[in-house]
């Protein structure tokens, strides 16, 4: 099934992705650094969902609270609480 999570703190806008047996594919971020983004998203393809969360959470960018990885494990949270 498809997600979209509307992001917060960064140049990225949404972060869609998908989610088969707790398992994450297929995320696309709109907007953002497509060279940071494509090496997320080759790390993240197939992960556990709380593998992703657990990696990416805390992580900033520049003098930033967030980062776009926070931002996917934010995204990967709200999922797993029934917010998207």
């Amino acid at each position: 099934m498809n997600y979209n999570y509307k992001t917060s703190g960064i140049c990225a806008i949404r972060i869609g992705f998908d989610i088969e047996d707790n398992k994450v594919y297929n995320v696309k971020f709109l907007g953002g650094c497509d060279g940071n983004h494509k090496g997320i998203i080759n790390l993240v393809e197939g992960m556990d969902v709380d593998t992703v969360i657990e990696k990416l959470s805390g992580i900033t960018c520049g003098p930033r609270r967030t980062s776009c990885p926070d931002q996917l494990a934010k995204a990967l949270e709200s999922y797993k609480n029934g917010q998207l």
